[in-house]
């Protein structure tokens, strides 16, 4: 048990902090940095911010410091944060679900254009990111993204992060069951709350029954996954302690079956077991997926159900297997409702103010007024009647948004990279672009399904692990380059993607390398492989 004690977990009595981090939670709660952002901050300008609040408790409302311009990735691991920043603000506008109206949509396009240099990304979580952002000028985004019932509450920080849902819950024909109404009540019940405010570390939940998982459950802390028993009942499967970063791992199957009226009961039992029993000593350790690995399922849902819920819950089916490999919405498909949706797939997540707000006037114009965001940073039109099907795509097309893109842009993802983080270590939008514009140019007739997931550093927050291609930022040669993983994927047979020893590229020569792989793996591979199929037992001398 001193072992334990050790970690600093609350549950067993231990509530000393042990690190910095630990400390400042405890000294002012970070919830309360909105009032001191309101009141004192905005009107006396950057210089006035206390260090804690600035590189801390800021986090809580979805703020941290943008990186300088002009600092190298090579100088990320060795200046300080003070050296690092600039004077200016990523704020992360929570869009749980990925459900926005075009009025919520129109506004966030608004306050990109008017605030942040017109530059939004939409992220691999759903949420839109704006850049640029003054501290004076948060009370008028605050205001106005209140108006319309959008916040940045708890969008980043030792919290209950962003819920991820499928952007077609409620309809999408083959669906499971529509989770948008617990996902919303868990949000409504939970998020702000001080109960959950102050977490180990970050905590990340899925809540869907989408059929082809395209909110990729098994990477996030807590996931109720949409099944359907023998007997025609629907629910969710429970999966618990996902994610990935430096020290990634799969989430667990606790076997339990989830009826919808017990989400939130469930959804808060997990996430207190988090709270009260996770490490608290090491932030490198902090994570949930930490305490999983060393309790295992079966003990976690008997903590779960002796300590935090009502009563048991029954065991239930794992999730059923996809009929496509594709998990993302892109195209024009049928509703249930008998009109259509319209999933198109931005350049790797970064889109602008304008066109946020010309895609919000086209949902009103041809929708019904409903936008999505995806986790694979696209976005959805909703409620299309057939007779405008066309008007719409080909408005699409003319804001470079195609429901056809080509595989490699389609399945590209990007973090914000060097341009704006003061993590990374090389820039990843524009060369996530050039990379699939320079593929499209020299594989015209690939048409195969495969992800490459580019990142500016090791934390994974383009999912590099679980890419057929995962490129994570390095310093190669002196110059701005990736680490090669291979093979990564999710669903069945998933498992994280094959890293050799010594293979790295620099950036300038990453589309040589992708397409000398694909070219081999199209003549290499055997009838019915998948690429991360073929890679996986791929001698290594072909992957150089």
């Amino acid at each position: 048990m001193p072992a334990a004690r050790g970690q600093g977990q609350w549950a067993l009595g231990y509530r000393e902090p042990l690190n910095p981090n630990e400390q400042a939670k405890k000294d002012s709660s970070p919830l309360t940095v909105k009032k001191r952002i309101l009141d004192i901050y905005s009107r006396n300008g950057f210089d006035s911010i206390d260090g804690g609040d600035l590189r801390g408790r800021f986090r809580w409302f979805g703020l941290y410091t943008q990186r300088a311009e002009g600092i190298p990735g090579g100088k990320t691991a060795v200046l300080e944060p003070e050296e690092l920043e600039a004077p200016y603000f990523m704020l992360r506008i929570r869009v749980d679900g990925g459900q926005l109206t075009c009025e919520q949509l129109r506004t966030i396009g608004e306050l990109a254009t008017t605030y942040g240099r017109d530059v939004a990304d939409i992220t691999d979580r759903q949420n839109i990111q704006l850049h640029w952002i003054r501290i004076e000028d948060m009370p008028d985004i605050w205001e106005r993204l209140e108006a319309v019932g959008l916040d940045t509450t708890e969008a980043c920080g030792d919290c209950p992060r962003v819920i991820v849902g499928c952007p077609l819950a409620g309809v999408d024909c083959d669906e499971i069951l529509d989770a948008s109404g617990v996902l919303q009540e868990v949000r409504a019940c939970y998020i702000g709350d001080p109960a959950f405010s102050n977490l180990p570390r970050k905590f990340k939940t899925s809540i869907s029954g989408c059929a082809v998982h395209c909110t990729n459950h098994e990477i996030n802390d807590v996931a109720f996954v949409g099944v359907r028993l023998p007997d025609g009942t629907v629910g969710y499967d429970l999966w618990v302690g996902g994610g990935l970063s430096t020290n990634p791992k799969l989430g667990l199957r606790l076997g339990a079956f989830v009826e919808p009226a017990r989400v939130a009961e469930v959804w808060a039992g997990v996430t207190s077991v988090f709270r009260d029993y996770g490490y608290r000593r090491s932030r490198m350790h902090a994570r949930l997926k930490f305490l999983l690995a060393d309790w295992g399922a079966e003990k976690f849902r008997a903590v779960l159900e002796s300590e935090y819920l009502e009563s048991p819950l029954p065991d239930g089916p794992p999730p059923g297997t996809p009929a496509t490999p594709d998990r993302d919405h892109v195209g024009v498909h049928r509703q249930s409702d008998g009109n259509s949706y319209v999933g198109v797939v931005t350049r790797a997540g970064r889109t602008s103010g304008r066109q946020l707000t010309s895609v919000a006037g086209l949902a009103e114009q041809y929708g019904d007024g409903r936008v999505s965001t995806t986790a694979q940073q696209g976005l959805v039109v909703l409620g299309v009647p057939g007779s405008s099907i066309d008007a719409l795509v080909e408005q699409l097309a003319a804001e470079d948004l195609p429901i056809r893109p080509s595989r490699f842009r389609r399945g590209m993802l990007a973090c914000t990279g060097l341009e704006f983080c003061k993590l990374a270590i090389v820039e990843t939008k524009a060369r996530s672009v050039d990379l699939y514009a320079e593929l499209e140019k020299r594989l015209p007739d690939f048409d195969e399904t495969l992800t490459i997931n580019v990142n500016g550093c090791p934390n994974s927050c383009a999912r590099f692990q679980t890419g057929d291609i995962g490129l994570k930022g390095s310093i190669v040669d002196g110059v701005e380059g990736f680490q090669v993983h291979l093979g990564g994927r999710l669903g069945e047979d998933a498992g994280f993607g094959r890293k050799s020893r010594g293979l790295k590229v620099t950036a300038d020569d990453a589309a040589d390398y992708v397409e000398r792989l694909l070219r081999t793996y199209l003549s290499e591979r055997r009838d019915g492989d998948r690429f991360a199929t073929w890679v996986r037992r791929a001698d290594e001398s072909l992957l150089r």
